[in-house]
């Protein structure tokens, strides 16, 4: 009988409850191995990537015991994860945020020298953007993190074409429509300025709650100031100016405890403070490109090539 909020009664009274399906969703165990993020492992679903017990299966309602079952994907087994890892990388422009990439580009993955725990990337961060990303084998902490009910912060610092004025700043507070539907009020303000190669350029810091693709750079074009250049300096509480482009750190078990309270998620068993082992704040150098030019000059007042 088909699942719903309708109850049968015999006598005045209630059926019993239809017992609880058996088995897990197969792309929370894709998710929960460390493979790919949920959103992922049902794309790889739908692509037919995934087999249990050697028969295909495509359907995203699929359940399965990580126990007992042969689960692969791509022919490999989806083993259980032994701890939970969570990494904070500062991307550097010029990589892509994805375990592999079909056009042999740079991915992220090729920072995380030394790393043997399957991670992967918690939401998006384009090609050409850089900055601070998660990646994490944790799979119910990924989905919540992009979740946009949980309403975590992604901040960013923005260097735009020409100097917004405040009704433009305005406009990407209220929200601009992209794709046909409006994006979620943002904060954004100017805390630069500066002359660039192609004249007058803005430093804005904005502070969006979406994962939207390029939302950012479609929003600043929305008003009429195209991004030259795009950093996130945060996620939810977790920042951390001393990291360089390409280094990486384990997050501590404080912010790793920030987090979870940002997203309403229980504490884990205790074996993962265990395995954890007390992960350091000191950051791991990932072989790096070239450093960074200097970011615009903050302060309206000031002038300079930034």
């Amino acid at each position: 009988m088909p699942s719903g909020d309708r109850r049968q009664e015999t006598g005045g009274r209630r059926a019993a409850p239809a017992s609880e399906p058996e088995g897990v969703r197969l792309q929370k165990i894709i998710a929960a191995a460390g493979v790919a993020s949920r959103r992922a492992a049902e794309t790889l679903m739908r692509e037919g990537r995934v087999t249990v017990n050697g028969v295909v299966v495509s359907a995203l309602g699929a359940r399965a015991e990580p126990e007992t079952d042969d689960i692969r994907v791509d022919g490999r087994r989806v083993g259980r994860v032994g701890r939970r890892r969570y990494l904070l990388l500062n991307k550097p422009r010029g990589v892509m945020t994805t375990r592999d990439d079909p056009q042999r580009r740079r991915t992220v993955m090729d920072l995380l020298s030394g790393v043997r725990d399957s991670v992967y990337p918690v939401g998006r961060l384009d090609y050409d953007s850089e900055g601070l990303l998660l990646l994490t084998n944790d799979g119910d902490m990924a989905a919540r993190l992009t979740h946009p009910r949980h309403g975590i912060e992604r901040v960013y610092e923005a260097r735009v074409r020409g100097v917004p004025d405040a009704q433009a700043l305005k406009r990407l507070a209220r929200g601009v429509v992209l794709d046909g539907r409006p994006t979620a009020p943002a904060t954004a303000g100017l805390v630069g300025a500066g002359r660039g190669l192609h004249g007058d350029q803005g430093l804005l810091r904005i502070v969006i709650t979406e994962g939207r693709k390029r939302q950012v750079r479609h929003m600043c074009e929305a008003i009429g100031h195209p991004v030259v250049r795009l950093r996130r300096v945060q996620i939810g509480p977790i920042k951390d100016k001393s990291l360089r482009p390409g280094q990486f750190r384990d997050l501590t078990p404080g912010e790793v405890t920030a987090l979870r309270c940002a997203v309403a998620l229980a504490e884990p068993s205790a074996e993962h403070d265990r395995a954890a082992n007390a992960p350091s704040r000191k950051p791991n150098a990932a072989k790096r490109p070239k450093p960074v030019a200097r970011s615009l000059k903050t302060g309206a007042k000031r002038r300079g090539r930034p």
